[in-house]
């Protein structure tokens, strides 16, 4: 009887990585990387060569010299005589600061916007529409210089809330004050609170030498501080609302074994909210208002004009767009989904927010990302209004003081990145979250 052996495997050559098509792909793809990385070497050892010819060496070390330039707008301590590492976190903050503001406002807007845009009311669907083709089709500095001309040019300024008869007064309880420079708002404080942490702080500093071995380092020592009332009121908020999602599962799992919901809005709301009451009289908690002295507002939070300008135009320029990416996402879904829903007794308010809206998801999140990305990029055209973000602190007055182009600019170049790659990973995280799953 004869046996049939398997055939034996062939050894590998060298020349298989180019004439066999199963590794000629990767030969490919490994030449074109080392090519790509020795071009890249090439001009980054040639960039420096030049560089160094021309006596300016690639070098960091003027971020710790002295910026001598104020910022006005600013969520730490920050002077003249701050480095200008110090001056850059500053700009970097502002800019997170807007591009929060402006991803969160957008958002709101445009949801509304895309859904009334489907309204059956003729005139809320026309005047949605006039909207979002007014918006999109301007370019968005424009928007922004007209803003801040408008909050300049509409609002009083502070000497007309002087007076017994003011020309203008305060709102809410007179706590806020609205003036053509700016919006003041009232300030949190706290008068038992834990202190701050210095973070990264600078020895050379006077603020940051001991006064004795072993003593604590000064609380404005540092290149900023981490507030333990803040961590305090995040850790009590959490856990209040972890401890309300608790009950709220409890509930569910209830009502699916028995069919009856248990009432559970009241401990939810406690748990989430009288530990963090509690939290906030310990601590001191009151607000600083804002108050008229001499020619000005004092006191309180100040929002700038160039900060509410900018936010308000980058949200309603991005709104506009995010608002037919609702509409797009809502159109692509089958309209039986709506009459199945609506089959089952459901009105529309809830056949949107129940059936369509998560559907849509998927389809709206991606170009979602790109929104949010242009916004935060779009923020650079702050120093139109001269808000001082980074690309008004870093890659503008630092620059144009150090002369350091090549090193300020890679710097801001390279922050840009890394804030939009979060921005995209976090947004595909939750993508990955919401989409459907087939079975």
């Amino acid at each position: 009887m004869t046996e049939l052996a398997d055939p034996p495997k062939e050894s590998f050559r060298l020349g298989m990585l180019i004439y066999d098509t199963r590794y000629r792909s990767l030969t490919i793809q490994v030449v074109a990387l080392i090519g790509f990385l020795v071009l890249v070497g090439w001009l980054i050892n040639n960039t420096a060569n030049n560089l160094a010819t021309l006596g300016k060496p690639i070098n960091f070390s003027f971020l710790n010299d002295t910026a001598g330039y104020d910022i006005n707008q600013r969520l730490l301590d920050y002077n003249s005589q701050s480095t200008h590492w110090r001056a850059a976190v500053m700009g970097l903050l502002n800019t997170l600061l807007v591009a929060f503001l402006g991803c969160v406002t957008a958002t709101i807007i445009g949801i509304v916007v895309g859904v009334l845009r489907l309204s059956n009311n003729w005139l809320v669907a026309r005047l949605m529409t006039i909207y979002v083709e007014t918006f999109r089709n301007v370019p968005v500095l424009l928007w922004i210089v007209f803003s801040m001309a408008l909050l300049i040019e509409t609002l009083p300024s502070p000497r007309d809330f002087r007076g017994d008869d003011p020309a203008a007064s305060m709102v809410l309880f007179d706590s806020v004050a609205i003036t053509n420079r700016g919006i003041y708002i009232p300030e949190p404080l706290f008068s038992r609170g834990f202190g701050d942490i210095p973070v990264f702080p600078d020895r050379s500093s006077e603020a940051c030498v001991a006064p004795e071995p072993g003593a604590l380092l000064n609380d404005s020592c540092g290149l900023f501080q981490i507030s333990l009332n803040l961590i305090a009121i995040l850790a009590v908020t959490g856990a209040g609302l972890w401890g309300s999602r608790r009950i709220r599962r409890r509930a569910d799992r209830i009502q699916a074994e028995t069919g009856d919901r248990p009432t559970t809005w009241y401990l939810r709301l406690g748990v989430a909210l009288v530990p963090l009451v509690g939290l906030l009289w310990a601590l001191g908690f009151h607000l600083g208002l804002p108050e008229l002295k001499g020619f000005n507002f004092v006191g309180g939070t100040h929002l700038r004009n160039s900060l509410i300008a900018l936010w308000f135009a980058l949200s309603l320029y991005t709104a506009s767009f995010i608002a037919e990416i609702v509409r797009g996402g809502i159109l692509a879904i089958s309209k039986g989904q709506t009459e199945a829903a609506a089959a089952l007794g459901l009105r529309p308010k809830r056949i949107m927010n129940l059936v369509i809206l998560p559907q849509a998801l998927r389809i709206i999140i991606p170009p979602l990302i790109s929104q949010y990305l242009n916004l935060t990029k779009n923020s650079s055209l702050a120093i139109a209004v001269g808000y001082m973000d980074l690309t008004g602190t870093l890659m503008g007055i630092t620059l144009n003081q150090s002369g350091r182009e090549l090193e300020a600019v890679l710097l801001g170049m390279l922050i840009y990145l890394g804030i939009s790659l979060s921005i995209s990973g976090v947004m595909n995280w939750y993508n990955n979250r919401v989409k459907l799953v087939e079975r």
